[in-house]
């Protein structure tokens, strides 16, 4: 009897050996931050830029206008603590942010490639030629105003403009080394592209040396610096550009004679 139980004993357990073990279903896996591969190329280019340094690009698949135009409604309201109203929204259109093409790098050498598309057919009568035109063409009033977050910034983005201004030089709108005076003088003649910072616009414009008759598109520039600031996040500069755009570019835009071109990439989790 005990010989018996012994045996069966034996057989239950190579039974329960070749048995495989039950396997619970795995729960879901938590969606981890993509990590780039070791070896794998980044979508986001750096070119050299003027002065020889690293200028990020933005990828090739930029946001569309209506992604663009959500990134800019919503820092517009949150850095002014304000709520645009339901008639205001619905006057504030996709087809006032300019769509740039997106088979080019936006960087500051591709600048004067995305304006001259911009414009068309008309790209050399508005953005080339130099002559005053009587009741046409106003001195000091450029068609395309640039705003950047340095002066720095914004030489290197009138750089990427030279094909463009041969005949009629672009003009500076910063404070470091330039004197209002001087800018005024140079704004008494046929402006078509003006290129500065925020504070300076602003003064020149309360000043009447500055004009928007002709102001066509805005370009905001989207570049961060090395310490990952904007346009939109260095604290002084970002309170002065939203004052300059509620006193004199938001109801240009909701009378839709203004164009706005986000020049760069936009943080993705914001659209």
């Amino acid at each position: 009897m005990g010989s018996l139980d012994a045996e069966k004993l034996s057989k239950k357990k190579a039974s329960l050996k070749a048995k495989p073990k039950s396997v619970a279903p795995k729960a879901a896996a938590t969606p981890t931050k993509y990590k780039k591969k070791k070896g794998q190329k980044n979508t986001t280019r750096k070119a050299k830029n003027e002065n020889g340094n690293d200028e990020v690009q933005a990828p090739s698949a930029s946001a569309s206008a209506s992604e663009q135009l959500s990134f800019f409604l919503n820092e517009f309201q949150s850095a002014n603590g304000i709520q645009l109203s339901s008639l205001e929204l619905e006057s504030i259109k996709e087809s006032c942010i300019l769509e740039l093409s997106r088979s080019l790098d936006q960087d500051s050498k591709s600048l004067g490639m995305h304006m001259k598309a911009a414009f068309g057919s008309l790209w050399k009568e508005v953005l080339t030629e130099g002559q005053l035109l009587e009741g046409k063409i106003d001195p000091g009033s450029p068609a395309v105003l640039i705003i950047s977050s340095s002066a720095l910034r914004s030489i290197e983005l009138l750089k990427g403009l030279r094909s463009l201004t041969k005949e009629c030089h672009a003009v500076k709108l910063f404070s470091k080394h330039m004197k209002v005076e001087e800018q005024v003088s140079l704004l008494k003649n046929r402006v078509n592209f003006a290129g500065g910072t925020p504070s300076r616009i602003k003064k020149l414009i309360d000043i009447e040396a500055l004009g928007l008759s002709r102001l066509s598109v805005i370009v905001l520039d989207m570049h961060t610096d090395v310490k990952g600031y904007s346009l939109f996040t260095l604290p002084q500069v970002r309170d002065e550009f939203w004052d300059l755009y509620k006193t004199y570019f938001h109801h240009r835009l909701l009378q839709r004679d203004l164009r706005i071109s986000l020049y760069g990439p936009i943080p993705n989790d914001t659209w």
